[in-house]
C-alpha cells in the first residue's frame, strides 16, 4: 500500500508523486502522519516531507511509558540504478550526503522510510519530563531503589566465607 513504483513517479506531472501517510507503525508503538513528495531527478529520486506524530517510549530514569511528540522534516535520496557492483544499503557521496541504493528494485517503500526516520529522530536519553523523579521511592531502611521491580534484591543476604 505504501510502496510506490518508480514508473508511477515518472508518469506524474513534473515527475512528482505525492503520498499522504496517516497510519500506525506498530513495531514502534507510533502513530505517524506525513506528506511525502517523491520527485524523479534523473538517476535519483528524492523523498521529502513533513512528519508528525506520537510514539510511546519508556523513560530511561523511571521506566514509565510516556508519549513523545514527533515533528521533523525527512529528506532521503534514492539511486534508481545500482551505484556499485556489490550491493550496499547506503552510500555517502559527499560529506553528509547519503544515497540509498535501490539495488534494482522498482519501488520505494514509504513505510520503511518513515520507520527508519522515526528511529533516527529518537533522543539518546528518553526522559518522561523535566520533573521526572527517577522512580525513587522511600524505603524504611533508607535504601533508594530506582525500579520497584529491583526491590527484591534488597532482601538478598550475602554471606562472607
Amino acid at each position: 500500500m505504501y510502496k510506490i513504483s518508480i514508473d508511477d513517479i515518472e508518469k506524474e506531472k513534473n515527475k512528482t508523486y505525492h503520498i499522504d501517510f496517516d497510519d500506525d507503525i506498530p513495531e514502534l508503538k507510533a502513530h505517524v502522519t506525513a506528506g511525502i513528495n517523491l520527485v524523479s531527478l534523473g538517476d535519483f529520486i528524492e523523498a521529502a516531507g513533513d512528519v508528525r506524530g506520537k510514539i510511546k517510549l519508556e523513560c530511561d530514569l523511571c521506566l514509565k511509558e510516556f508519549d513523545y511528540k514527533l515533528d521533523f522534516f525527512v529528506k532521503e535520496m534514492y539511486a534508481k540504478t545500482t551505484l556499485f557492483d556489490e550491493p550496499k544499503q547506503e552510500t555517502e557521496l559527499k560529506n553528509g550526503q547519503f544515497v540509498t541504493d535501490l539495488n534494482g528494485e522498482n519501488e520505494i517503500d514509504v513505510y520503511d522510510l518513515l520507520y527508519q526516520s522515526v528511529i533516527l529522530q529518537l533522543p539518546n536519553k528518553k526522559v518522561c519530563g523535566i520533573n521526572c523523579n527517577e522512580g525513587k521511592f522511600a524505603q524504611d531502611s533508607g535504601l533508594t531503589v530506582q525500579d520497584e521491580r529491583m526491590a527484591i534484591f534488597k532482601t538478598i543476604k550475602i554471606e562472607n566465607k
